[in-house]
């Protein structure tokens, strides 16, 4: 499964839930480098009435997010721990540390 990919099961999952998942009420920006990177805007906020997942940065990020792309897809796989990756230092966050935690559960909308 490819980077973009997963955005879009991502856009997928939030649009059968949209209520749970704009109870973050935040914007997640995703900065995925090497081969099939690219940067990705999560926008989860309440008032928002544009498009949920955009290919592109986002001016209104609350935080933001760099790993590999390897990582990224073997996050979204199952096949790494995201937790872990972020202790080993394969993730990078700026901005809204408490935000990033509430990841896991943006990221469970992917999945269904």
């Amino acid at each position: 499964m490819s980077v973009a990919d997963t955005f879009s099961k991502i856009a997928a999952g939030i649009e059968k839930n949209a209520e749970k998942a704009t109870s973050v009420d935040s914007v997640f920006q995703f900065d995925i480098t090497g081969d099939g990177g690219g940067t990705w805007a999560i926008d989860l906020r309440k008032a928002s009435s544009g498009p949920r997942v955009t290919d592109a940065a986002s001016p209104d990020a609350n935080v933001t997010i760099t790993m590999a792309a390897s990582d990224w897809t073997g996050i979204l796989g199952g096949s790494v721990n995201p937790m872990q990756a972020f202790m080993m230092g394969k993730i990078k966050v700026s901005g809204d540390m408490g935000l990033a935690m509430k990841l896991q559960n943006v990221l469970a909308l992917a999945a269904g």
